[in-house]
């Protein structure tokens, strides 16, 4: 079973001399998941709205122990990691705007 990562380029930076240094990619199935996302409104969100911020920053820390317990054993390791890395740069984000 093998999924197809969907990476769509986000950033290229031009040296003058010698063209392209580096083209980072985000994946789509990490930070914006389309089968997520119900007209304009990402499951992120609605979840977010549906809960108190200490249970939402519980909601996030849960899910990020999810993925750092499970990638060993997924097909793509990688992928799990970067979500685990998702969920703790939410975490961060929601925590240092108290």
């Amino acid at each position: 079973m093998s999924s197809k990562i969907d990476l769509t380029p986000t950033e290229k930076n031009e040296d003058s001399k010698n063209g392209p240094l580096l083209i980072s990619y985000y994946n789509n199935n990490v930070d914006h998941p389309s089968h997520y996302t119900q007209g304009d409104i990402e499951c992120i969100d609605a979840i977010k709205a549906s809960m108190s911020e200490e249970a939402f920053e519980g909601y996030l820390k849960g899910n990020e122990i999810k993925y750092l317990w499970r990638y060993r054993y997924k097909n793509n390791p990688v992928e799990d990691l970067r979500k685990a890395k998702w969920y703790h740069d939410k975490l961060l984000e929601v925590v240092e705007k108290r």
